[in-house]
C-alpha cells in the first residue's frame, strides 16, 4: 500500500464545532507543495485528454472556461489517491456527524486570460439532500481574487435550500437570485483544501490570470441522506447512487 498524501488525519472539536456553525472550514497544508503541484499536472494532462488545448487553458475562449468540470480520473494516479483516501472519508463522517459515501468527484478548472465568474449557488440547488452533503475542495495552484478564488457566505447554510435560477450564461448552471452582500474571498495556497456544506453558498470570480486555476473538489454524503433528481421521488443514495462514474479508469479519451 501506497503512504497517504494527506498531512492531516483528523478534526478537532473546535474545528468541527466552526465548521457546524460557519457552513465552511478552511484545512491549511492537508496537501504538501510538491503533491499539490504534481497532481496539478496530472489535472492538466486530463483536460488535454480531453480535448482542452493548452491555449484554452491559458486564454479562456467560450463559455465552458468559467469553469472546466470532469469526473475522469486514472487509476493510481494521485487523484485516485485522493478521491478513494480512507481519511478523506473519515474527514466527511466527522464533519457531517456519521458514516458517509463518496457522492462525486470532478475538476474545477478555470481558464486564464478571463475564464468568467461562476455565479453564487448552493450545491444543493442540482441534486437536493434530505441530510448532510459536503465538498472538500483543493487548491492546487495559489488561489486569490486575481485568477478566481472561491467565494463563500459563511452561515448561509443555515437558511436551507435557495431556489435555483439560470445563471445567464447559457449553460446548466444555477445561481440565486439575490446574490449574498457579505462574502469571504479565500486565499489559498498549493495544498491548502476548504471544506463546505452542501448548502453554503458559494462561488467564484474571473480569473485575470494567463495560468489556468486548477482545484479539485470531492463530494460526500452521509450515509441516511436521501435525494431527489429528475423529477423522482427521494431515494437513498447509498442504494441508488446518483452517479455511476465515481471510479478511476485505464484511459482518458475525449
Amino acid at each position: 500500500m501506497s503512504p497517504s498524501i494527506f498531512r492531516i488525519t483528523s478534526l478537532s472539536e473546535n474545528e468541527i464545532h466552526f465548521y457546524q456553525t460557519e457552513g465552511y472550514l478552511y484545512i491549511p497544508g492537508i496537501l504538501s507543495s510538491a503533491t499539490a503541484a504534481n497532481m496539478r499536472q496530472e489535472i492538466i494532462d486530463i483536460m488535454v485528454a480531453l480535448g482542452v488545448s493548452t491555449e484554452q487553458l491559458a486564454n479562456a475562449q467560450e463559455t465552458s472556461d468559467k469553469l472546466r468540470q470532469s469526473p475522469k480520473y486514472l487509476k493510481h494516479g494521485l487523484v485516485d489517491q485522493l478521491v478513494n483516501s480512507p481519511i478523506l472519508k473519515n474527514l466527511a463522517g466527522e464533519l457531517m456527524g456519521g458514516p458517509s459515501t463518496l457522492h462525486s468527484p470532478f475538476t474545477a478548472v478555470k481558464s486564464g486570460g478571463g475564464g468568467g465568474e461562476f455565479h453564487f449557488h448552493q450545491d444543493n440547488q442540482y441534486t437536493q439532500f434530505d441530510g448532510p452533503g459536503i465538498n472538500f475542495w483543493f487548491a492546487l495552484n495559489e488561489m486569490a481574487p486575481e485568477n478566481g478564488c472561491l467565494r463563500v457566505a459563511p452561515r448561509s447554510h443555515l437558511q436551507g435550500t435557495y431556489e435555483g435560477v439560470s445563471s445567464g450564461d447559457g449553460d446548466h448552471h444555477l445561481t440565486i437570485s439575490i446574490a449574498p452582500k457579505e462574502f469571504l474571498p479565500i486565499r489559498m495556497m498549493p495544498g491548502d483544501c476548504i471544506a463546505f456544506s452542501r448548502l453554503t453558498v458559494h462561488g467564484s470570480g474571473p480569473n485575470h490570470t494567463h495560468e489556468a486555476r486548477v482545484a479539485y473538489a470531492v463530494q460526500f454524503h452521509r450515509d441516511d441522506v436521501r435525494a431527489t433528481w429528475d423529477g423522482q421521488p427521494p431515494r437513498l443514495l447509498t442504494e441508488y447512487p446518483r452517479l455511476d462514474n465515481k471510479g478511476p479508469v485505464d484511459k482518458i479519451v475525449p
